[in-house]
């Protein structure tokens, strides 16, 4: 793979509880010091492999490989992945050094290099001054840098978050990713978080498993999976978005495309999709002009609602046909816009659309033209 040499590999992993399929044929490489976020609803599966990959569950069928090696039927203490739990799971009754330092004295680590890295890992951790503190008297944020410096400080090849800053409160959670970002960075460890906050995953991440179901959907860098999405329900879950429905879907000198409402609607030459389908495109994709530009794509259409934002506003369009688009606009462009009349055209670069199956858990198929 691409990214640097393969840490971890998943390869056929399936999971089933019962006669219910949590996990279906999962196969992933995760590169060496990479930030992987899996990604999707409640029941999608992401946490369930994160529990395979951690070792407190083992897979119906499947391979865990680590370097080269199996690791399927290895405990979860003779992996020696960090785990940051949902709840932090601070032992209440320990100071945070205690808390810290607990994993060295289970590897019955010498006294004096437990006191070094402690001290350590509290300085980058920026939990100085808390150290004779018990989990109890910390704040949110304090917890959680409590729980990320015990899952480090032994230096884990694999430090793996179940949806860890899920009990913050926004303005917290924003700080809390940012430091997570950071000691990536610092300590080159490979992370694997589980999260359902699109935002999150695609701030964090150099790349993002989406799953659904219990499958594996989608696997790319975050900015591939927003713009390229090769399903429906990866397009709808990760944001916003328009869909166009087009038919007679074919290729011309600039791209592929489709007829909606008797205008063709083209975007970037696709090799594999239907004959019939929809194009997408994101609303901080599409402008309004009250003519279609040459070049664009263009559909007429007439303002039905618009909702104030502050430094942006929400246009909620119809078109002839009675589809309802969705544009977001800078709040004095949009001002202006409106000025002008409800009636007008929107726009968009042929480079920002993408077709997709009409059917929502299609994958993209080959057009054959």
């Amino acid at each position: 793979m691409s990214i640097r040499a393969v840490s971890l590999q998943a390869v056929g992993v399936g999971k089933s509880f019962g006669a219910f399929q949590a996990l279906k044929d999962v196969t992933l490489d995760v590169g060496r010091g990479e930030f992987l976020t899996l990604l999707g609803p409640s029941g999608s599966g992401k946490t369930t492999f994160l529990m395979i990959v951690a070792g407190f569950e083992q897979p119906t069928v499947g391979r865990l490989m680590s370097d080269g090696e199996d690791i399927t039927q290895r405990s979860a203490e003779t992996r020696s992945f960090g785990m940051v739990f949902q709840g932090y799971a601070l032992f209440p009754h320990m100071t945070v050094a205690q808390n810290i330092a607990f994993p060295l004295q289970v590897r019955k680590t010498p006294r004096d290099v437990i006191a070094r890295r402690v001290a350590e890992i509290v300085e980058r951790v920026g939990l100085n001054g808390h150290e004779s503190k018990l989990p109890a008297k910390l704040s949110g944020g304090q917890q959680q840098r409590v729980a990320l410096a015990r899952a480090l400080v032994f230096e884990p090849s694999v430090l793996l978050l179940d949806e860890p800053f899920s009990a913050l409160d926004k303005h917290l959670r924003g700080r809390m990713q940012d430091e997570v970002k950071r000691l990536h960075q610092e300590f080159g460890t490979t992370f694997i978080f589980v999260t359902h906050d699109q935002s999150e995953a695609l701030s964090l991440s150099s790349r993002i498993a989406i799953f659904n179901h219990g499958e594996l959907l989608q696997i790319a860098a975050p900015q591939e999976v927003y713009e390229r999405p090769t399903s429906r329900f990866v397009a709808e879950f990760l944001g916003e978005i328009n869909l166009l429905p087009v038919e007679d879907i074919g290729h011309c000198h600039i791209g592929t495309g489709g007829l909606f409402e008797g205008a063709r609607l083209v975007g970037p030459r696709q090799d594999h999709a239907r004959r019939s389908g929809v194009l997408a495109v994101r609303p901080e994709h599409m402008s309004v002009a009250d003519c279609c530009p040459y070049g664009d794509n263009g559909v007429a259409a007439s303002v039905a609602a618009t909702t104030y934002l502050g430094a942006s506003m929400r246009l909620g369009l119809v078109t002839r046909g009675g589809t309802r688009l969705t544009v977001t606009l800078p709040a004095e462009a949009a001002a202006r816009t409106l000025a002008g009349g409800r009636d007008l055209w929107v726009t968009w670069p042929v480079t920002k659309g993408f077709l997709l199956p009409q059917d929502g858990a299609e994958q993209l198929a080959a057009v054959g033209v």
